[in-house]
């Protein structure tokens, strides 16, 4: 599985992808959702925990928590925008 990272996100991890193991190697048993990747991704870079909020896209829509992903999405990190 790969990511897309942007912004801070790319700072954090070093690189503009990251790439994953398949969805069976994190979260639970069954399907895997985009909670349990960002749970995941929480603990293999910590300083992304520490974003105000941090969305995703998963085949170029936004998803919620509970949207289910598999190993042939393409999954990108949206970071917290600023403006002005």
């Amino acid at each position: 599985m790969t990511i897309l990272l942007f912004g801070i996100t790319k700072d954090i991890v070093g690189s503009n992808t990251l790439s994953m193991p398949s969805s069976s190697e994190f979260g639970t048993t069954g399907s895997k959702t985009v909670k349990e990747l960002k749970e995941y991704l929480g603990k293999m870079y910590p300083e992304l925990k520490k974003l105000s909020s941090l969305a995703v896209a998963v085949n170029n829509s936004y998803a919620q928590d509970d949207t289910v992903i598999d190993n042939f999405d393409e999954i990108a990190l949206i970071p917290p925008v600023s403006g002005g």
